[in-house]
């Protein structure tokens, strides 16, 4: 009898490991988050007076362009995402679909930090946040008229504030996000290490003076995290076409610059921000998926790091130029085909992080969005759970 009990005892607790084990989501769903849609943020006011945040775009697009085809409205509304209350909303309908990571682009422009109300003041407030991580991706290219529909048409590649920085800014950059971020317990890692991508390479090196100084700063943003109790830090680049060559590399005889110039820099790992990035996106999503598979296998050839697949919802910047390339046919059951290739990539590569990413959770006006709008509904978040979630 004793034994009998010990059996069963043994037989519950193997059970409930099991089950525990099971709700441990196999997939890492990575999904861009923009964080532009926040009210009374007081450094969005000369691009979007309205206090709205972008809102202001996709809510005036019909009266500044009357009968235009796009007409895209949120189900949610017009919501403020640096709002937490809101923010747990998105968050618990994040993880509900099968998105258990939001990648934030994070800005710098002008000596601060820009549009971090949605993160700080949203994200890292809301009463949920320990289910979702979160990393950031430094987007420090230009601020161009484009943000502002005022003057988007006149003299588009005005620059209002560059996403140069020097050696001295970059290194208050550094130790600030690994202070602010890097140590929250909900910032994503790598075999413990902190995931930071950085999406202008071109920008990166201009402003730190060259390859040999971009190198030995990314050099030392590495030590500075592990000096913050960290094992490494896992650097990743956004890839697209003026990432990944520089004109003022010298590769040698080495018949494959790319992958030095890339090694040269210090990057561990790589995933793309838009399909728009790389190929031809005025196109149908079922055409262009083949172009992105095709690009998935030339970088897992070509490349000594580590790719992590990437999936765009779609593309249509209209709202901000009026006139743009325009993904077609990118339905959420045509979306849901492209996760399960991403899906079948991760599986077929099992000794890396099963992490994927998204553009995006709400990209809206490149209409390139998970949230649920007026056109295809929960379609697209309903896609990821059918593949991530369902099936599990």
């Amino acid at each position: 009898m004793k034994k009998y009990i010990q059996s069963l005892l043994v037989f519950l607790c193997c059970s409930l490991l099991a089950f525990g084990q099971g709700k441990k989501q196999k997939y890492d769903i990575a999904a861009f988050l923009y964080p532009a849609y926040a009210s009374d943020d007081p450094r969005l006011r000369p691009f979007w007076p309205m206090g709205i945040g972008e809102w202001e775009t996709v809510m005036t697009m019909q009266k500044r362009n009357p009968g235009h085809y796009w007409d895209r409205k949120p189900l949610w509304g017009f919501i403020n995402e640096a709002d937490p209350s809101i923010m747990s909303m998105e968050i618990d309908q994040a993880v509900k679909h099968g998105i258990n990571v939001f990648i934030f682009d994070w800005y710098w422009f002008d000596g601060r930090p820009f549009m971090e109300t949605t993160l700080n003041n949203g994200f890292l407030k809301a009463d949920n946040v320990n289910k979702m991580k979160f990393y950031l991706m430094w987007a420090n290219h230009d601020v161009l008229n484009l943000w502002d529909t005022r003057l988007a048409g006149i003299n588009e590649e005005n620059v209002i504030w560059t996403g140069k920085v020097d050696r001295q800014e970059f290194e208050k950059i550094c130790k600030r996000n690994i202070e602010k971020y890097f140590k929250h317990p909900q910032y994503y890692k790598i075999d413990g290490k902190p995931v930071f991508m950085i999406y202008d390479i071109p920008q990166l090196i201009s402003g730190l003076g060259g390859i040999k100084e971009t190198a030995e700063a990314l050099e030392w943003f590495k030590k500075e995290t592990k000096k913050a109790g960290f094992p490494g830090l896992e650097l990743q680049i956004t890839i697209w076409s003026i990432n990944m060559n520089y004109s003022g590399f010298d590769a040698g005889k080495n018949t494959n610059p790319e992958n030095e110039f890339v090694k040269k820099l210090g990057f561990t790992s790589g995933t793309h921000y838009q399909f728009a990035h790389f190929t031809n996106v005025n196109e149908d999503y079922n055409t262009i998926m083949k172009s992105v598979i095709k690009e998935w296998a030339r970088i897992d050839t070509t490349y000594d790091f580590t790719y992590y697949p990437h999936v765009s919802v779609g593309w249509d910047n209209s709202p901000r130029t009026r006139k743009s390339a325009v993904m077609k046919n990118n339905t959420p059951e045509n979306f849901e085909k492209a996760l399960r290739q991403a899906k079948d990539f991760v599986d077929s590569h099992p000794d890396q992080t099963p992490l994927i990413t998204i553009n995006s959770w709400n990209e809206w006006t490149e209409t390139s969005y998970l949230m649920p709008c007026n056109i295809y509904g929960y379609g697209y978040l309903e896609a990821v759970k059918h593949v991530f979630i369902n099936e599990e």
